[in-house]
């Protein structure tokens, strides 16, 4: 633990609060199955990570979008059950054929998990999670929403196999609820799903994300996109410090392309 202090000064003067802390967030994760965060469903497990995602999307009408950071940030957990994410907004570049593009910072958000019921692989490996997300009108002019916007959510899992190899189904289900604007941001349900495999450090995945549009510009249509993906980890670097990566390729399928072709995405994380 000698090491960790020195890795974390600001806690070097309470080592009794950084040690009782850390000891709390390893109890916490221990009672929950270990399997990987995806590529874009948000897992109903509880992690403690920084994150940092890149996409490239080609959207109809020759848009394309490229998004640095994917509104992800800080992860971590303050207690028992719960955990806080305070995202860092967003870069992002916008390209229109023969039209100027745009470029700017994203709306922050915020995420609250508090986990309902959960068991690891020994003792029956799901885990039930609620959501409360935030999105604040912090953005640039070219892409916030003009409002906050609310995303109350419910998460579950399900796995089979072992912390060596298995698969699991990691699910969400939420609806966005903006606090004005509703004619044009509209209220879309998105629900996720993710079928993901687990080898050693590997892990494969396939994703669908379904949502649909009530009200606003968009009303009455839907979208569904496929994610195949994997990721790779956790390499441990010092201690509880550990690195993963991943990448991915996202379509439409069998729907309206409302604001998607296609995307590559890669992931970068570090857990601590």
């Amino acid at each position: 633990m000698a090491s960790s202090l020195i890795a974390w000064p600001a806690f070097a003067g309470d080592a009794s609060f950084f040690t009782n802390w850390l000891a709390n967030v390893s109890s916490t994760q221990e009672a929950q199955p270990h399997w990987m965060t995806p590529l874009v469903t948000v897992t109903p497990r509880l992690e403690q990570e920084y994150r940092f995602d890149y996409s490239h999307s080609d959207q109809p009408r020759g848009v394309t979008l490229d998004n640095y950071g994917g509104g992800k940030g800080i992860e971590f957990i303050p207690s028992q059950n719960t955990e806080i994410i305070v995202g860092v907004p967003a870069y992002l570049e916008k390209n229109i054929p023969n039209k100027p593009g745009a470029a700017g910072l994203a709306d922050e958000n915020l995420l609250l998990k508090y986990r309902l019921l959960a068991a690891n692989e020994e003792h029956g490996n799901y885990i039930v999670t609620a959501f409360l997300g935030t999105s604040l009108q912090t953005g640039g002019n070219a892409f916030t929403n003009n409002h906050t916007v609310f995303t109350p959510t419910i998460a579950a899992g399900k796995g089979w196999g072992d912390r060596e190899s298995g698969v699991d189904v990691q699910s969400t289900l939420g609806i966005s609820l903006p606090s004005g604007g509703t004619t044009t941001l509209g209220r879309p349900l998105t629900w996720n799903a993710t079928l993901q495999g687990h080898m050693g450090k590997f892990w494969p995945e396939i994703e669908t994300s379904y949502t649909h549009w009530y009200d606003g510009g968009l009303a009455g249509k839907n979208q569904m996109t496929v994610t195949y993906g994997a990721t790779v980890g956790r390499f441990e670097i010092e201690n509880r410090v550990k690195a993963i990566v991943g990448v991915g390729y996202q379509t439409v399928q069998g729907t309206q392309n409302v604001n998607l072709n296609h995307a590559m995405l890669a992931t970068m994380r570090v857990t601590f």
